[in-house]
């Protein structure tokens, strides 16, 4: 089985991989996780890298007095882009590649997106790499994010929204894509960010239990939505694999 060496910037130990771990496993690839609760450094540059992932975090994309690896990482999703290495930023991931090709990220004017969303894919999408599956469907999303990337860089192309985010998906250059949503994130997940946020949720007026349950029971179809994205990133990431042998 062909294999890729994949970066994989885990910002906090209770926003990894999820369901998309094992699938990109099983897909060949080879998954190094670095960052602060990983005990690793971000490296200096993708040298040996095949594929690039940014997870999501609770910090802002610019936040580096409380997050000093965010510049670094910055850094090497501009070289993802630039180098077309294949890239995918998650909610505060898509954040930092937006913020760092030129974009704007910004506390979302309508309040945030937390719990069960649709994520409504456009017809544009139909040619994308990654995601032209999923053109013109409406598909449900874990969502967890006060800010959004609200201006994207010049050239990107928007892929979904939602009523309160437009930007739900879009790509940077030919193989850097941010999603805002968390195609990996099922119920045990949600419930670690409630643990870690209560008092939010109390804000916003959300019950735990329906937040939880709402993703718990979702879970069949969030497997039959994202795993097979999962898929297509592994076949991308061993064909850069393949060529740059």
């Amino acid at each position: 089985m062909s294999s890729a060496r994949v970066l994989v910037i885990e910002h906090q130990k209770n926003a990894g991989l999820g369901q998309l771990s094992d699938r990109l496993i099983e897909n060949g690839l080879t998954l190094e996780t670095v960052g602060p609760d990983a005990g690793a450094p971000v490296p200096e540059s993708l040298d040996g890298y095949d594929a690039l992932i940014v997870l999501g975090g609770a910090m802002g994309p610019t936040e580096d007095d409380n997050a000093p690896w965010l510049p670094a990482t910055r850094k090497l999703l501009v070289d993802g882009v630039e180098l077309g290495v294949p890239t995918l930023g998650i909610c505060l991931g898509a954040q930092l590649l937006a913020t760092a090709t030129g974009g704007h990220v910004r506390t979302m004017p309508q309040g945030p997106e937390v719990g069960l969303y649709d994520v409504d894919f456009t017809s544009t999408a139909a040619g994308d790499p990654l995601f032209g599956g999923l053109a013109e469907t409406s598909v449900p999303a874990v969502q967890w994010h006060w800010l959004e990337a609200d201006r994207l860089p010049d050239g990107a192309q928007v892929l979904a929204s939602s009523p309160a985010c437009r930007n739900q998906a879009f790509r940077v250059g030919a193989a850097a894509w941010g999603v805002q949503f968390h195609p990996e994130a099922l119920g045990a997940t949600a419930q670690d960010w409630v643990d870690e946020d209560r008092e939010s949720l109390d804000e916003l007026g959300l019950e735990e239990a329906a937040v939880v349950g709402d993703v718990r029971a979702a879970e069949p179809r969030l497997g039959a939505v994202w795993l097979p994205i999962a898929d297509r990133f592994s076949e991308i990431a061993k064909l850069t694999a393949a060529e740059a042998a």
